[in-house]
């Protein structure tokens, strides 16, 4: 039994920042965003590709698309798949699979067939929303799933008949970032149109369940020890939660802005991560933002120049991103006078970058921390300290961080041990894995997040190393035994071991050590299976072959001698 954990970070907080939020002020995020598109009706909510979508259309959309798929048959508490990059499409959709009662299943696009079959299948997924762009890869998993409804959404849906048809146009034909697919039909499947699913659900009408605080809003899929990829249950509990604790520490810095005028994030990390569905588009919702949408984030050039066109307020990103902006020279010609949050989280910040951000945009970096299972957000640095420190910050409103040892004990402040969290954003478990949630909780309520901290006496929190062996690659978890597991299946490798590197990009990058069960077996031979059963960033970025790999007496492979 543990001693009721202290509080030292509430006398470090910064004014006006309150102690304590109340998240039973909404009964369900769906009241959240209905608030938000009665509101900000007027206002713009989602600007993409220099088109603009207001609070009151996504109002409109979402009910539409939200009353088509409740006329699939879809009972109550049905998981939803959505699989697209950051386009106008996804906060419509995502707000329609909340309002219809339903629960979110987010989607990386860039899934191989292998992971996207997987995690279908372990929600139980009976719908997509998925760009036609990515539809070849669940072509390939479709009938092994229990999908039974696909809205095949394009590029061009949203943006206005004439442009919609030249952006299909250049995204098809010209570009040819379309691979061909077949979709089958049958037993029961269907297949339709993102525009033509709205039309038909103008003419419907949206029931409105009884959403509660403890239904399941999201189911937010992370790796695991067992390098099975797990979805954390995310109630709408939770995730209002965490919406206040985040309006709650930025509120004071914003309003330092003029009054009256409304605010810009842009949203280039993408949605289906659980850092920008809170950071940017449903505190986007609360605050009444226009969430500037950026669909590709790796076309520096196209990013600044879509930059160069609006007056941002709050960036959220991680180190990868600040730093690949901060040293382009047409991003550092921008007017950056309205930018008052810049907010790094996802992986380490490293002081390089965040010292050159500050100097291109006289904004610095305040670093946060939080998971998946937590909604995201557990702490954030202070606004109001502008120096560096490497700390991840204080515990939000409302969260209690405890420091404790391999038992369970709360360790004195200075000494490092694992960080173990307790508030309202903590998930209700993992979904339908009651063994992998036991291994996580604490009978008090703590959820133990594998990493390793220390508490300063000010309540501030600095990470000094993970107990798991996951490998962040910029911002995403990447699980060695998934790594392993596949690559075992390789008919020419015997045995192989995956650990992270320290990246300059990065941050970290998977490298893989082999023994060859067959001599032939080649790097590139490697390379190419991992390309085709992994999504990009967790390939291997180094492969070496070994004769052997240290074990322990027991035979275990010891990944921490690979490391040394």
């Amino acid at each position: 039994m543990t001693t009721p954990v202290a509080s030292p970070w509430l006398a470090s907080y910064p004014s006006g920042v309150p102690a304590e939020i109340d998240p039973s002020c909404y009964r369900s995020l769906t009241e959240l965003l209905e608030e938000a598109f009665r509101k900000h009706a007027r206002a713009g909510a989602a600007v993409c590709m220099d088109s603009e979508l207001s609070y009151a259309q996504i109002d409109e959309l979402s009910a539409a698309l939200g009353a088509w798929l409740q006329a699939r048959g879809l009972a109550r508490g049905a998981r939803v798949a959505l699989m697209m990059p950051n386009v106008p499409q996804y906060p419509v959709a995502i707000a329609a699979v909340l309002r219809a009662g339903y629960v979110v299943v987010n989607v990386n696009p860039l899934y191989t067939a292998r992971e996207l079959e997987h995690q279908l299948n372990d929600s139980g997924a009976e719908a997509i929303v998925v760009l036609e762009n990515f539809a070849a890869t669940l072509a390939e998993v479709i009938e092994r799933t229990s999908v039974r409804h696909v809205v095949l959404a394009s590029m061009g849906d949203l943006l206005g008949f004439w442009k919609g048809q030249l952006v299909n146009l250049a995204v098809r034909h010209l570009r040819k970032m379309v691979p061909e697919f077949s979709l089958p039909l049958g037993e029961g499947r269907t297949v339709t149109r993102f525009n033509m699913a709205l039309a038909e659900g103008t003419r419907l009408h949206l029931k409105r369940p009884d959403i509660g605080p403890d239904d399941p809003a999201f189911l937010q899929y992370t790796g695991g020890t067992t390098g099975v990829s797990k979805g954390a249950t995310l109630l709408h509990r939770n995730v209002v939660a965490n919406v206040l604790q985040s309006q709650a520490w930025f509120q004071p810095k914003l309003d330092t802005l003029p009054r009256g005028r409304q605010l810009t994030v842009v949203c280039a990390l993408p949605l289906y991560h659980i850092f920008a569905l809170t950071a940017c588009y449903l505190l986007g919702a609360r605050l009444g933002t226009r969430v500037l949408l950026i669909p590709n984030p790796r076309d520096i050039p196209g990013f600044v120049k879509t930059l160069a066109k609006h007056r941002v307020n709050m960036f959220p990103a991680v180190n990868t991103l600040f730093n690949a902006l901060a040293n382009d020279p047409d991003f550092a010609r921008l007017d950056f006078s309205e930018l008052v949050i810049s907010n790094g989280g996802g992986m380490a910040v490293q002081r390089a970058t965040a010292e050159k951000w500050r100097k291109v945009t006289g904004c610095p970096v305040v670093e946060g921390y939080g998971l998946s299972e937590t909604s995201p957000v557990v702490t954030v640095n202070r606004f109001d300290d502008d120096s560096f420190s490497g700390s991840i910050g204080l515990p939000v409103p409302s969260t209690s961080v405890a420091i404790r040892d391999d038992d369970g004990r709360d360790l004195p402040l200075g000494e490092p041990g694992e960080i173990c969290i307790k508030g309202p954003q903590v998930m209700a478990g993992y979904w339908n894995r009651p063994d992998e949630t036991a291994k996580v909780m604490t009978d008090d309520g703590y959820f133990r997040s594998g990493d390793v901290g220390v508490m300063a006496p000010d309540g501030s929190i600095k990470i000094v190393d993970r107990k798991k062996d996951m490998i962040l690659v910029s911002g995403f978890n990447v699980y060695p035994n998934e790594i392993e597991q596949v690559v075992s299946l390789h008919p020419g490798v015997l045995e192989c071991a995956a650990i992270g590197v320290p990246d300059e990009k990065s941050g970290e990058a998977v490298k893989l050590y082999v023994v060859r069960r067959d001599p032939l077996l080649s790097e590139s031979d490697l390379a190419d299976y991992c390309r085709e059963n992994f999504t990009a960033y967790k390939r291997p970025r180094h492969i070496e072959f070994r004769d052997e790999l240290p074990k322990s007496n027991v035979g275990k492979i010891l990944r921490r001698e690979l490391r040394s």
